[in-house]
């Protein structure tokens, strides 16, 4: 079974910049959908960046413009691109892939 494993977090001041990335141990033949979730202390697990198969990536409201998903199969991983980080970006981010989460990857902003 495919997993995946979060890096890239880290403390950064708001307005700063971070990427994370989800290496898999191995890239899916099909992927219907790939993408990174947030947990925010005190909050339930949202989405903020989803690819799903033959579609365009959407992205939660409040990240529009400011985060970006790549992936790069050749190397098995996917990318978050955070720019302009506020304090309310403040949370654990979490790859999916095909429904496959990993451990998450910790992100505090500061402001």
């Amino acid at each position: 079974q495919v997993q995946v494993v979060e890096s890239g977090g880290g403390l950064v001041q708001a307005g700063g910049s971070l990427r994370l990335s989800c290496t898999a141990s191995e890239w899916p033949k099909i992927i219907n959908s790939m993408g990174w979730q947030r947990r925010a202390p005190g909050k339930q697990r949202e989405t903020v960046a989803v690819q799903k198969i033959d579609e365009s990536p959407t992205y939660k409201d409040s990240v529009k413009g400011r985060f970006t998903i790549s992936s790069d199969s050749a190397r098995s991983t996917l990318y978050l691109q955070m720019n302009n980080l506020k304090p309310e970006d403040t949370a654990i981010y979490f790859c999916f892939m095909n429904g496959i989460t990993g451990e998450g990857t910790r992100v505090t902003v500061s402001s």
